[in-house]
Parts: C-alpha cells; structure tokens; sequence
C-alpha cells in the first residue's frame, strides 16, 4: 500500500505543515539510544513517551521555523503582559491538538486506553501541564513509509537525481527496451524482432537468389534465418542484505551512527517498493550474535553494551540470501568497527575487543570466502578509517569482488542509495 501525503489545515493548526514536523521528530522516532549512551534494558522507555513528543513538538514549533513570527506572538503573547498564563494555556493546547492529529492521521499510536488519556492530557492542558509521562506511543508502520520516503526525497535530492533507472547490467538480452545493435535471432530468444532489419535480410537474399525465384512467388519472403532481433541492457531483479552493526561503538565518540543507519535502511526499502518492486530487502543486525528484523520494527531497534560479531552477522544474510532467486545477490553492510566477536561451534560468544584478533579476522575471511563462493556480493560502508580496519575491509572488497566505501555518517545514505541504482554487475543467466 502507498500513500499519499497531504498538508492539514485545520482551523487550530493552520500554517503548520504536519509533513514537515513529522521529519523535524525523526530523531526523536528513530531514537538509537545515542542521548543515553549508559544502555539498560529499558532504556527507550524515557524516550518514547507522550512526554518526550509533547517537549519535542513544543522545541519544533518554538524553534523549527514550523510558525511565521505572527503565529508565534499570537500563540505566545505580549511578554509585557502581565497575564502569561493563558498563553502557556494555548500553546499547550495546540501542541496536544497536533498529538492528536498525528494519531488520527495514523503516524503514531498510544497505548489502548485513548478516551482516558485524551481526558488525562486536557486536563494537564487545562492546568499548564504537559501529558502523562508514563503513557508511550509507538510510530506506526504508516509513519515509517513516510520517514522513508522523505529521507530518500532528501537524500537524492542533495545528489540533483530526479529520475530512477533499473539495475542495469553488463549483459545484452532480447525483450528488453532496445538500446542495442540487432543480433540474428537464436533459439529461445524473445521474439522482440527487429523489423528493418529482418526485412533487409530477406531483400538481399531475394536479390542473390533472383533467378530462382518464379514468377507467384512473393517479392519479399522471409525465412528463418532473416530474422533480426533487437537486443536491450538486461535489467535483473536483486536481492540485497542490509546488514547493521549495532555494537555499542555506533553511538559513542561524540557522533550518532546508527541512526543514520536506519534511515538509510527505510529509505532503501521505500526506493525499492516504488522503483524496483521485483527486488527484495532484508536486514540483519550484528553485535555479539546476529538476528532479521522486519523493518516495522527498525525504529524500536536501539544499541546495546555490544561487540561486532562479523562473521555471524554474514553467515545470517548468506544463509537468508541462498532462499532468493534472483539474478543479483548481494550484501550491504555499515559498520564502524572491527570484528570483535565470534560464535563458537558449541554456542558460546568468543570476545576479544583489543586490536584485530588473528583467529576472528581469519574466521570472519572465510565467511566473505563462502559469500563469494555462493555469488553473493559484499559492499561495505565503513564509518571508520583506522588504519588496521581499512586493510581489514580492503581484503574483504578483494575476496567477494565487491566495493569499500569509507565515509561519514552525514553522506552515508547518498553511497549507498547511488551505489543500489548505478551497480553493474554481470549477471548469471
């Protein structure tokens, strides 16, 4: 299903576009834990309250630019005016007005009990206060398609892209738009024939063999060996592995990884949905294990107190990758550390988070061994550039043929949405 955004204008909240707010939260609603960087096993709790949105509605509405100055006296009032308590009241209410109306629209959703938290909250409006802090919301799979489709309008938007193509490939196929020479036409081709050409063959041949021909038989006449077929770039379908690390490295140093990550992750998955629906998107988080989320559930996905178990997270994907059959295979990893895990044959998670451990480094190599054995591509985006991690993923671009990208969390998106579109890769028929 897609969907058509439209502007609201309601009476209480025109002039505010409810688009634009929606992406000024992304932070707030793609949340990688990157504000509490102590991890606990509910550590998104405090995140993802009606609270936090209120406070986060209120800083986008004050200082996202969402309001002209006018709105914004209006809203505020005179701060000569002795009475401040009434537009507090307003503001207030206007911020629960938008919670609601994000809800109605089916960005996000509360928890069950609606009718009593709506009572709830215009009660706290009425005192000044902000909703219930101990009442959550979810984004919904709705809101999702929407932080997808504005991040890839963003993302592309910034490399001056305004159209798509398909996965174009090395290989020249018959039923394909031509943009070819003609090629005689062999079994098993699609009769996609090439008329000018066809016909010039059956010409010269009459002309050759003119003195055979009677006087009924047909000026033109085409045989099987005339026809000309027009050929076109083969365009295969793909099936590609988002792999994720979300080992504790991905939000700590200052600088928030992870989730530029997931939008990146949502912006692959709305670009395939409408520009190449025939391919399939999977992702794989790794840290000390690996695991497949449904990308409903990426925006719930936080990091933990994790190493980066490589090599599982590989043998995950290539594992998920086997079951695909289509033309192109391949593996799209961000990281921005070394492998530093590894499961043993009896279960047991083998850490080693000091330098790039010989016996990980020489198992996760053949993991990469077994993709490319299997005809799996690996491109890896690297959000590091230490020098011992370069080498690391130079050798895995040489041993599965794929392509190392080493980049910042800032232009990640734009590698890796122009690395999907502008790929070519022979394809195996």
């Amino acid at each position: 299903m897609r969907y058509k955004y439209t502007r609201f204008t309601g009476e209480d909240l025109e002039g505010i576009d409810l688009e634009e707010l929606l992406s000024k939260l992304s932070d707030l609603l793609l949340s990688s834990g990157f504000d509490n960087p102590y991890w606990s096993e509910f550590g998104d709790e405090a995140d993802h309250t009606l609270q936090s949105l209120h406070d986060a509605i209120l800083d986008a509405l004050l200082n996202g630019g969402l309001l002209s100055d006018e709105a914004l006296e209006r809203l505020m009032g005179d701060p000569a005016d002795a009475d401040q308590d009434d537009a507090r009241s307003q503001l207030e209410q206007l911020v629960q007005q938008i919670i609601e109306r994000l809800m109605q629209e089916g960005y996000v959703t509360a928890q069950p009990d609606l009718e009593g938290e709506r009572e709830q909250r215009e009660r706290a409006a009425g005192q000044g206060q902000g909703p219930d802090s101990s009442v959550r919301f979810e984004i919904t799979d709705k809101g999702l398609d929407f932080l997808g489709y504005r991040a890839l309008h963003d993302l592309l938007g910034t490399v001056g892209k305004s159209s798509f193509g398909r996965h174009d490939t090395r290989d020249l196929a018959t039923g394909i738009e031509s943009s070819g020479a003609a090629k005689p036409y062999e079994f098993g081709d699609t009769l996609n024939i090439d008329p000018s050409g066809t016909i010039l063959n059956a010409v010269r041949r009459a002309g050759l063999e003119s003195g055979a021909r009677g006087p009924d038989e047909p000026a033109i006449d085409v045989q099987y060996e005339d026809l000309m077929v027009a050929q076109g770039e083969y365009q295969s379908s793909c099936a590609t592995v988002l792999m994720l690390d979300c080992s504790h490295s991905m939000i700590l140093y200052g600088e928030d990884r992870f989730t530029p990550a997931k939008r990146v992750a949502l912006a692959l998955a709305n670009l395939i949905r409408t520009e190449y629906p025939g391919d399939a998107l999977q992702v794989v988080l790794f840290h000390d294990s690996a695991e497949e989320i449904p990308l409903s559930q990426l925006a719930r996905v936080r990091v933990g107190p994790y190493y980066t178990n490589t090599r599982e997270g590989l043998r995950l994907a290539r594992r998920l990758l086997e079951r695909q059959r289509k033309d192109m295979r391949q593996i799209v990893m961000i990281t921005d550390g070394k492998p530093s895990a590894l499961t043993q044959p009896d279960g047991h998670i083998y850490r080693n988070a000091f330098g790039l451990d010989p016996f990980i480094v020489a198992e996760t190599f053949t993991e990469v061994n077994k993709c490319r054995k299997a005809g799996i591509l690996i491109n890896t985006f690297m959000l590091a550039r230490d020098h011992d991690l370069v080498s690391f993923v130079r050798r895995v671009s040489e041993i599965c043929r794929g392509k190392a990208y080493f980049t910042t969390p800032y232009t990640l998106g734009q590698y890796v949405l122009m690395d999907y579109m502008t790929r070519k890769t022979r394809t195996v028929h």
